[in-house]
C-alpha cells in the first residue's frame, strides 16, 4: 500500500532529514520525493511504500500530527487512494 505525505512550512535546515527519520524508523520506503522553496516555503510531497512498516496508517498519521506541532510544519499523511480521490478534478 502507497500512502502520500505532505510537508509545508517555513524553511529551515533539517526539513527533510527529520520526515525522512520518522519515516525509516518506522520502516517506510520512500519511493518518489519532490521539494522546492517558494519564497521562503518549504513544501515536498512523499510517495512512500508502508506494506513492511511497522506502524499502521493511523499511527504514522499520529507521530506526525505530534511531530507537526512541535515543527511548525504542516505534515498530512494519507492513503494513496484517498489523495487521488481528492485531487481528481
Amino acid at each position: 500500500m502507497k500512502a502520500v505525505v505532505t510537508v509545508i512550512g517555513k524553511d529551515r535546515v533539517g526539513i527533510i532529514y527529520d520526515v525522512s527519520k520518522i519515516l525509516a524508523e518506522s520502516d517506510i520506503n520512500i519511493i518518489n520525493i519532490s521539494q522546492t522553496i517558494m519564497d521562503g516555503y518549504f513544501t515536498m510531497i512523499m510517495i512512500t511504500e508502508i506494506d513492511n512498516s511497522t506502524k499502521n496508517i493511523s499511527e504514522i498519521k499520529d507521530i506526525f500530527d505530534k511531530f507537526s506541532k512541535n515543527s511548525n510544519l504542516d505534515v498530512k499523511v494519507q492513503h494513496e487512494d484517498i489523495f487521488n480521490s481528492m485531487h481528481k478534478i
